[in-house]
């Protein structure tokens, strides 16, 4: 009866896969086929989770790193009773508005852990998730109270694996000894250009044995051979449990479809009317049954998924809060997404006059508050010393001793912003990276996911201009600014000196609606004495006015180093009678947060004569220049030299911007005086 009732659900799964995509017009029947045996088996015998309560912290995590195979996801969902995820949603795949999107979407679809879809992105977050569950599990757990116990399971197809980014956190896993994550690995040797063997002829296995991973190769359609994998992935039969797990489950893409499986057709094409029906008649399936859950199915796959597991762990909590108070109180508070109260308190003060780089001042940011965060956790692509990303007395983590708070990610830029991604999706830490900011693109699709999912991770991206000076321009960032701020739900923070430093930790610390980039520089920049600048109306709001005159002619706006030479042509303008106004604006996203009226205020209509100045490339500085404003940037790549060479040689000085500053006034005064002589918006 079990291995009959087993094949009825796996070929309910995939009669529902054909016929959603069928309807569809469009999406991927082969992979939920071709892994129906794997995930019943998963789902029914493993997985611990509660349908009525898909946050539940202690649960499994299950990531579909092959996120085109969603419709394998959304009818394990209803099958195991996510209310939300109803047959009609099924049967609307694809469509607007409805829960079942192309690929899954974190926040949009209860019971999705993650955005996946970009391949290898949803491995990596799971990679996050074991760091973050094997971390919480030694800061928390207590003798007899195993309060944070529980696995991370994937499936991952071939396309994840060729990605570059599966070898970063694969090696990364194995030696961080992640034994509790485990990928099922679909292992249909088909992509969409063919068989893998047109590009891929390596050991999957052996590779990631080579990472230090533990290592099967099963049949995927044989459901004790999965569950024996399984069971011995999770620990069971074998000595030790401080290896990660790869299971290779040979499987045949749309199983079942004579004319399809185990070709690329199968892959991302409905099946055709004609084929389905072949398809339903081989698996032993009613031809012209159409969206069928037989009552059987129903029952198998929801039996034991009545909340009594939550219960039981609710149980043991209360337990642990007894005996444990402070430290259940802590836990409740990291899953809330909370900050210590009186957090704010603790942040450094900075001198007027002191010179100090701000990727320096973040440092002792860092340095000051990680006493009163204590689930504030991250690291540096390699780059530790120069990204000031380790505080003082704060130890590593390691197989061994998951006590610490510090990553040591190596050189793996695109490993640590999906890893970022899996800690944020977790849930109980807050988590930062840093690295050299030219390196961002190399992290770009990770943090992209980020802002769409909208989670609060924080980069640190030092070395963020042409002043880093003599390694030239391969690691001189120009375009990367710019190309940044048109990120949806991106904030992106370029603090002008330690106390807008500061106050770009505060934001980034306060904003939990998405990522936030702070921007840092590695030369020396003189600490502002404007006492404003931490106010309510200062850098928090993203742009301000940082120094102003009375009846101004020209506004000046600069972002992070730039500000002190629009301060400086402030001055020159000045000693040739032209009053400007200074605003410095760190964040183009908070200031747009800020009600109109402020922001006309910063900016008046009035004033058309502007100048903007900042070490990059110009484009988007029009909107809010105006069109006949002027940008003093860089519109090339940079060069090896002393910052202060290169800044003088691309013209980025006080004086260029004074003289700049009274060409567009001049121009905008005759444009004014043209428009009013010929009547233009006059009445």
């Amino acid at each position: 009866m079990t291995e009959a009732i087993h094949h009825l659900a796996a070929n309910t799964l995939r009669a529902l896969a054909m016929d959603a995509v069928q309807k569809a017009g469009n999406g991927h029947p082969g992979m939920p086929m071709g892994m129906a045996d794997v995930a019943v088996v998963l789902w029914r015998r493993f997985l611990q989770h509660n349908p009525a309560d898909p946050t539940w912290p202690n649960r499994d995590r299950f990531v579909l790193s092959n996120g085109h195979g969603s419709m394998l996801l959304y009818s394990l969902l209803h099958l195991t009773g996510y209310a939300a995820m109803t047959l009609d949603e099924i049967k609307h795949l694809r469509q607007w508005g409805s829960l079942t999107p192309g690929h899954p979407e974190y926040g949009h679809t209860p019971g999705v852990e993650t955005t996946t879809g970009p391949l290898g992105q949803g491995i990596s977050n799971a990679v996050g998730m074991a760091i973050a569950e094997k971390w919480l599990a030694a800061q928390f757990n207590r003798p007899g109270f195993e309060i944070i116990d529980h696995y991370t399971y994937v499936f991952c197809g071939d396309g994840d694996l060729m990605e570059g980014i599966s070898h970063e956190v694969g090696a990364l896993a194995g030696h961080l000894g992640l034994g509790k994550l485990i990928f099922l690995y679909d292992d249909n040797g088909i992509t969409i250009d063919g068989h893998t063997s047109l590009a891929w002829s390596e050991d999957v296995p052996a590779r990631f044995a080579a990472y230090g991973w533990h290592t099967q190769t099963i049949d995927g359609h044989d459901d004790t051979a999965i569950a024996a994998a399984i069971e011995a992935a999770r620990g069971r039969g074998r000595a030790e449990t401080t290896r990660p797990s790869l299971i290779a489950c040979r499987t045949h893409i749309g199983f079942g479809s004579p004319h399809k499986q185990d070709s690329s057709a199968a892959h991302g094409e409905a099946l055709g009317e004609a084929e389905v029906r072949l398809t339903k008649a081989a698996l032993g399936w009613p031809v012209d049954a159409h969206f069928l859950v037989p009552d059987e199915v129903y029952a198998y796959m929801r039996a034991g998924l009545d909340g009594q597991n939550q219960a039981a762990w609710q149980a043991l909590f209360d337990q642990y809060a007894a005996a444990y108070p402070e430290l259940a109180a802590s836990l409740q508070q990291a899953w809330r997404g909370e900050m210590p109260a009186g957090w704010q308190t603790h942040l450094p003060t900075f001198a007027p006059g002191q010179k100090i780089a701000t990727r320096a001042s973040s440092g002792k940011v860092l340095d000051a508050l990680f006493p009163h965060l204590p689930t504030l956790i991250g690291g540096s692509a390699d780059l530790t010393g120069s990204n000031k990303t380790l505080p003082n007395g704060v130890a590593h983590l390691t197989r061994d001793d998951f006590s610490g708070r510090y990553l040591y990610f190596g050189i793996r830029e695109h490993g640590m912003g999906g890893i970022l991604n899996g800690m944020a999706l977790h849930g109980g830490v807050r988590p930062y990276g840093g690295t050299f900011f030219v390196f961002s693109d190399y992290m770009r699709p990770a943090i992209r996911l980020a802002a769409l999912m909208g989670l609060p991770v924080i980069y640190v991206f030092t070395h963020d201009s042409i002043g880093l000076g003599e390694d030239g321009p391969t690691h001189q960032p120009i375009e990367q600014l710019m190309s940044l701020r048109g990120m949806p739900n991106l904030v992106i923070f370029r603090p002008a000196d330690a106390r807008e430093t500061m106050v770009g930790w505060q934001a980034a610390l306060e904003n939990r609606s998405g990522p936030i980039a702070l921007l840092l520089t590695r030369q020396n920049v003189p600490t502002l004495p404007q006492d404003h600048i931490t106010g309510p109306d200062g850098a928090i709001r993203g742009g301000y006015v940082l120094s102003d005159a009375a009846n101004a002619q020209v506004i000046l706006i600069g972002t992070g180093s730039e500000v002190h030479i629009a301060l400086a042509a402030q001055q020159l303008l000045a000693e040739q009678d032209v009053a400007a106004r200074v605003v410095s604006m760190p964040s183009w996203e908070l200031f747009e947060r800020q009600p109109a009226a402020y922001r006309e205020a910063v900016l008046p209509p009035a004033i058309m004569a502007r100048v903007a100045v900042e070490a990059g490339a110009t484009f988007g500085w029009a909107r809010y220049v105006g069109a006949e404003g002027a940008v003093v940037g860089l519109d090339r790549f940079g060069a090896s030299a002393p910052y202060e060479t290169l800044y003088e040689q691309f013209g980025l000085t006080a004086a260029a911007v004074a003289k700049q500053a009274i060409e567009n006034r001049q121009q905008t005064t005759e444009n004014g005086k043209r428009k009013t002589d010929s009547g233009e918006g006059g009445g």
